[in-house]
C-alpha cells in the first residue's frame, strides 16, 4: 500500500460513515456500469453532504447523474422542502440510476431528467442556489455559463474533476477532455462574477460562489 492509499484510508476512518445504502450503490456501481471510479464516493460525498447542509439550498440543479451516488449525496443534504433536479444525458443510464432514486429516502426531493443540459435546464424556466457540474468536460464552459444564467446572487457552483488526474499541468495532454477542463479553469480563474477557490480533492473540485 502506498503512502497516499493509506492517507485514504486514514481520512474515511476519521470521517461519517458511508451508510449502508450508498454502499451498495457505490459496489453496484463498479460492478455493473463502466468507469465506475466516476461515481463520487465516500469522502466526496460526505463533502458535498455537508456544503449543502451549510449553504441551505432551495432548489440544486446537477450535470451529470451517472449512477446516482452525488445525487443521493446532495439530497441527503437539503432541508424539508428543497428539491434537486438531475440532470443525465445518456438515456441508457436511467434504467439503472432511478430504481436507487426512487428506493432510497430522498426520492421526493429528486427529479431526475434524461437529455442535454443544455436544452433542458433553460425549458425548466427555475432559478437554482446551487449547481453541481459533473458533465461532459468538453463542454465545462458552456455548462458553465447556461448555469450562471439560471443561477441566483450568492449561489454556488462545485465543478468536479478540475484536475482531471493531473493532465491539466501535463504539457503532452492535448485530448479533448483536458483541453475542455483548461478552458474551464482558465475561463473560472478570469471571471470577475465570481469568488472561487479549487481544492486538490479526490480529481479536483472546484467552488464557485456568483457575486
Amino acid at each position: 500500500m502506498t503512502e497516499t492509499e493509506k492517507i485514504d484510508e486514514y481520512i474515511l476512518a476519521h470521517i461519517d460513515k458511508e451508510g449502508d445504502y450508498m454502499h451498495r450503490l457505490w459496489r453496484a456501481t463498479q460492478l455493473h456500469l463502466l468507469y465506475g471510479r466516476m461515481a463520487s464516493g465516500h469522502l466526496q460525498g460526505r463533502l458535498l453532504k455537508m456544503l449543502v447542509g451549510m449553504v441551505k439550498p432551495k432548489l440544486v440543479l446537477e450535470i451529470g447523474t451517472y449512477s446516482g451516488y452525488s445525487g443521493l449525496c446532495i439530497a441527503e443534504g437539503l432541508e424539508e422542502g428543497a428539491h434537486l433536479h438531475t440532470v443525465e444525458i445518456n438515456d441508457e443510464q436511467e434504467d439503472f440510476t432511478l430504481p436507487w432514486f426512487q428506493n432510497s429516502p430522498y426520492a421526493d426531493r429528486i427529479t431526475m431528467h434524461i437529455g442535454d443540459a443544455l436544452e433542458v435546464v433553460p425549458k425548466l424556466g427555475l432559478q437554482f442556489d446551487m449547481a453541481f457540474i459533473d458533465g461532459d468536460k468538453r463542454k465545462y464552459v458552456e455548462h458553465y455559463e447556461m448555469v450562471m444564467s439560471h443561477l441566483n446572487k450568492g449561489g454556488y457552483i462545485l465543478a468536479d474533476n478540475t484536475l482531471w488526474g493531473g493532465h491539466v499541468v501535463d504539457e503532452n495532454a492535448k485530448d479533448a477532455q483536458t483541453e475542455g477542463i483548461r478552458r474551464f479553469n482558465d475561463h473560472v480563474a478570469q471571471d470577475i462574477r465570481v469568488e472561487k477557490v479549487m481544492l486538490p480533492l479526490r480529481d479536483g473540485l472546484s467552488i464557485i460562489k456568483k457575486k
